[in-house]
């Protein structure tokens, strides 16, 4: 008995230590540090509010545009590219962070929700391409 705890230990040391090494949440980011974040780490920027709200207007710089609430939300998730950044953004951050969760879930490697969406970005708003 003696002799199998300290396999027990080593393993349950090991499994731990992979485990902690993998990135298992999403990053917050105020909504200042956006454009620095998109420049430096070339990050797609993902709106996921609404059609209805889309229409009211975007931040300047959105690339993808994936309603959240939507049933084909993570069918188009499916289709992005998992190694790349992406900074995600609704109207308060509480969509965002719940996208952002679903994203690293879906084994997307680095996902930035950006606190306070829309409503606290002091940015540019344009109408969605």
């Amino acid at each position: 008995m003696m002799r199998i705890f300290p396999i027990l230990a080593l393993l349950t040391l090991t499994l731990w230590s992979c485990a902690s090494s993998a990135q298992t949440a999403y990053k917050n980011a105020p909504v200042s540090e956006l454009p620095k974040i998109k420049e430096e780490k070339k990050a797609i920027v993902i709106d996921v509010r609404t059609p209805a709200e889309w229409q009211q207007g975007v931040i300047s710089g959105a690339d993808l545009f994936m309603d959240y609430n939507s049933p084909t939300f993570k069918q188009q998730l499916a289709k992005l590219d998992k190694s790349k950044t992406y900074i995600v953004y609704c109207r308060s951050g509480g969509r965002s962070a719940g996208a952002s969760q679903v994203m690293i879930d879906s084994g997307f490697k680095n996902v930035i929700n950006m606190q306070g969406g829309i409503s606290s970005w002091g940015g540019k708003i344009v109408s969605k391409p």
